[in-house]
C-alpha cells in the first residue's frame, strides 16, 4: 500500500466521484475482511469527511429536540409538566424563555429516554 498516495477528497467533482464509487457497495456489501470491504470503509470515510466539512449540519436546540420528541411521540404540555414537575417551567422552556437545566435534562432524558448529549445544546456557544 501506497500511503503516500492516500489523501482526502479535494473538490465537488471528487466527492460526486466518490458517491458513485460507493453506491455499488450498497446494493451488494463486500464479504468483511477483502480489498472490497476496506475500501468501501475507505470511501465511507472520506465523503463522511469531506460532507462534515463543506456540509455541516448544525446541532438542534434542545428545545427543539424536545418539541420534536414531543410531537413525535405525542406527548403534551401536561406530560412534560409531569416529568419535570411545574408548569411554570414548562411553559418558560417550550416558549424560549428558559434553557433547560441540568436537573430537567436528567428528568427528560430518564423519562422520556432522549440521549443527554441532544438536550445539552451547543457548548461552544
Amino acid at each position: 500500500m501506497n500511503l503516500d498516495a492516500i489523501r482526502t477528497l479535494q473538490d465537488e467533482a471528487e466527492y460526486e466521484a466518490a458517491l458513485a464509487a460507493v453506491r455499488p457497495y450498497f446494493d451488494k456489501e463486500p464479504e468483511a475482511d477483502t480489498a472490497e470491504a476496506a475500501h468501501f470503509d475507505a470511501l465511507g470515510l472520506l465523503i463522511e469527511d469531506y460532507e462534515a466539512k463543506h456540509y455541516p449540519i448544525p446541532r438542534a436546540a434542545p428545545v427543539d429536540v424536545l418539541k420534536f420528541v414531543m410531537e413525535a411521540n405525542h406527548y403534551t404540555r401536561a406530560d412534560l409538566i409531569d416529568v419535570i414537575g411545574s408548569k411554570a417551567r414548562a411553559a418558560d422552556l417550550l416558549n424560549g424563555r428558559r434553557e433547560i437545566n441540568l436537573d430537567q435534562i436528567r428528568k427528560i432524558s430518564r423519562a422520556w429516554r432522549i440521549p443527554v448529549g441532544a438536550l445539552v445544546g451547543d457548548l461552544a456557544a
